[in-house]
């Protein structure tokens, strides 16, 4: 609110510094008014009180004027192109609207987010805990601590077969930072960014961001949502620029075979403008007899590859935000110019509990093997639970903690009270209404015939969904044949 004075009615104080100027009058640094007069000024005339008279009442009226103005300006609140350009992610705004619910005493059942139940293990949160006792609680170096960056590397050695030096590690506040530094790094305006669907919410969107263009390229459940070499084959050009692949899979819990990559790397090799960025955030989620392999491991790839991966998922770490990006130094010097100009190093904390977490042993040893476990039991429920339902497609997963089934058998179905089901959408929205279960819509991963559940909360809970859920079906009228 702008200030007000006597004089001048509410009227801004830089306003009315402009309007004294134009009167002939000076401003001093606290805002208020003078004029200057010869040494004898005690001695003003009649006339001399006559004239400041009629200086007030013209700068009280200059005021009005200039105070109406300014009411009748409007301020331009527009947005540039590039935002108004991305469009809000569905998986925050359904968990969002969840929680909301649930704080409003809605038993809801919060099936949407990507995060495990599972508190953080206890050496992490310890190694945390003590960081803030010895006072670590002050900025680290932008790409972050020497000591994490270097277990980083050991680990990538050791598990992963790709080799790094620290200054080719890029430390940042979650892996999805990771991601949208790399995107904006190496993508420029009319560039393509290759995207298998079902796609991670934000890929299109961070391709969005940097002025490039999304291509979508479809794959099918009966291949396991796997991309098709051929298809990746046909669309490639010359203004290809950066294929994603995510291994596990969020949303479909797909796991690429070595054989495959090998593939897609061979394609890949055939166009030197392609690199290829390799979200491996679900490595350690995986379930035998399926393996990971790192794309950077592959013949010829390490030099085209940005691998990025955190500790969010494995570790049950989602609130410590922190992420990192392996890569050729040029990369990771660019993406660090990034993140200097913009949220620089992540936190000393959580790097201290990455140390912890890294120290854990192979694949994060019996602590991560304990909740693999746990998620493995939870999917067989799941998996054996919806083969009962009729009409439900599935892909068994074989990583990460979702199912993506298909429901489109049930579009065009009538709920009394709700209306018609005619996409993921709406049968979400059902859901949400009648089993009180919140799930995310497939369209928002490129595949409307599709839901994602998340399966990172307690069996318990989970039969109790499925309940509500197999209920909520039953009551659904099917479609009328036309």
């Amino acid at each position: 609110m702008a200030t007000s004075s006597p004089l001048q009615g509410g009227l801004s104080t830089v306003s009315r510094a402009q309007d004294l100027r134009l009167l002939g009058f000076s401003s001093d640094s606290a805002g208020f008014a003078s004029v200057s007069f010869p040494s004898h000024s005690t001695n003003l005339s009649l006339r001399h009180s006559e004239t400041c008279k009629h200086w007030q009442l013209t700068i009280t009226r200059a005021a009005v004027i200039s105070e109406s103005s300014l009411e009748q300006m409007e301020i331009d609140i527009s947005l540039s192109p590039r935002v108004n350009s991305v469009k809000p992610s569905k998986t925050m705004a359904i968990t969002d609207k969840a929680t909301a619910l649930a704080q409003a005493g809605v038993p809801v059942i919060r099936l949407a987010a990507g995060e495990p139940d599972f508190d953080t293990p206890a050496v992490i949160a310890e190694a945390g805990i003590n960081a803030i006792r010895e006072g670590y609680t002050r900025y680290t170096p932008n790409a972050g601590t020497m000591e994490l960056r270097t277990a980083i590397c050991r680990k990538l050695k050791e598990e992963n077969g790709i080799s790094y030096t620290p200054d080719q590690i890029l430390v940042s506040n979650g892996a999805k930072q990771s991601i949208i530094q790399a995107v904006l790094a190496v993508c420029s305006p009319g560039d393509e960014v290759i995207i298998p669907a079902p796609y991670w919410v934000s890929y299109p969107e961070m391709a969005r961001l940097a002025d490039a263009t999304p291509v979508i390229l479809p794959t099918l459940i009966s291949e396991d949502f796997l991309l098709d070499p051929k298809v990746l084959e046909s669309k490639l050009n010359e203004k290809s620029r950066l294929l994603i692949l995510c291994s596990p899979s969020n949303p479909t819990g797909s796991v690429y075979p070595e054989k495959l990559l090998e593939e897609i790397s061979r394609i890949v090799a055939k166009h030197p403008r392609l690199l290829v960025l390799s979200d491996e955030i679900y490595e350690h989620i995986i379930y035998a007899p399926a393996t990971h392999t790192s794309f950077a491991s592959l013949p010829g790839m390490w030099e085209r590859t940005l691998t990025v991966n955190g500790f969010s998922k494995a570790f049950a770490m989602t609130g410590w935000r922190l992420g990192y990006l392996a890569c050729p130094k040029h990369f990771v010097t660019a993406c660090g110019k990034i993140q200097s100009q913009s949220t620089s190093g992540a936190s000393s904390l959580s790097q201290k509990a990455g140390v912890a977490a890294l120290g854990l042993g192979y694949a994060g040893g019996e602590a991560v093997s304990t909740m693999v476990k746990a998620f493995r039991e939870r999917r067989d429920y799941l998996v054996k639970s919806f083969r009962e339902l009729e009409g439900v497609k599935i892909s068994e997963p074989q990583g990460a903690f979702y199912l993506f089934l298909d429901f489109s058998s049930y579009y065009g179905s009538k709920a009394e009270g709700f209306g018609i089901i005619n996409g993921s959408e709406s049968l979400c929205r059902y859901l949400l209404d009648k089993a009180q279960v919140a799930l995310v819509p497939g369209d928002a991963f490129g595949e409307d015939r599709c839901i994602r559940i998340s399966y990172a909360d307690s069996l318990s809970t989970l039969q109790e969904a499925v309940e509500r859920m197999k209920k909520a079906f039953s009551q659904l009228k099917p479609p009328v044949a036309v």
